[in-house]
């Protein structure tokens, strides 16, 4: 790998991971028929992408990145079709296909920020605890759950969408 490994995922339909390098800034794609060889790399115009999902249907790769920015590519050729900024420094990301929705867990200041992906464009921002950057998402029930490392709890976030 060219720098430190961040997130990873696999695509089933493409047949390959898609792998977040924080330095240089891109993703590297790796063929899982050849996973010790680097396919093909995306450059992400921000500095240290993070966290990293997939939009399985309209094939774009969500990379939030460090310099709290959320950079939107084609899972393909790595063409940038989106730039966002979001409310701090981005931890993990889940993708809510059902709702095309994506939830941005940002321990300071300590929020999730929640992004409409047809318009790419932040909706709401929900109040957490400083320090709590790491959400779960139960994609049938439209949850996220909120680990809130301060206060020793989990807060439950339902998405009507």
């Amino acid at each position: 790998m060219p720098g430190r490994t961040r997130w990873a995922l696999f695509s089933e339909r493409q047949d390959v991971f898609f792998v977040n390098i924080e330095d240089p800034p891109c993703i590297v794609v790796l063929d899982a028929s050849y996973p010790t060889e680097i396919a093909e790399t995306f450059a992400v115009p921000s500095a240290g992408p993070h966290g990293l999902d997939l939009d399985v249907e309209a094939q774009r790769l969500f990379c939030a990145c460090d310099a709290k920015r959320l950079i939107c590519l084609d899972a393909h050729s790595g063409k940038v079709s989106s730039d966002l900024a979001l409310s701090g420094a981005p931890d993990v990301i889940f993708f809510n296909a059902a709702l095309s929705r994506l939830y941005v867990a940002i321990g300071d200041p300590g929020v999730i920020d929640i992004v409409d992906t047809k318009q790419m464009k932040l909706i709401e921002t929900i109040k957490t605890d400083v320090g709590a950057h790491t959400i779960g998402f139960d994609a049938p029930r439209n949850k996220v759950y909120a680990f809130l490392p301060e206060t020793h709890r989990a807060a439950v976030y339902r998405d009507p969408g």
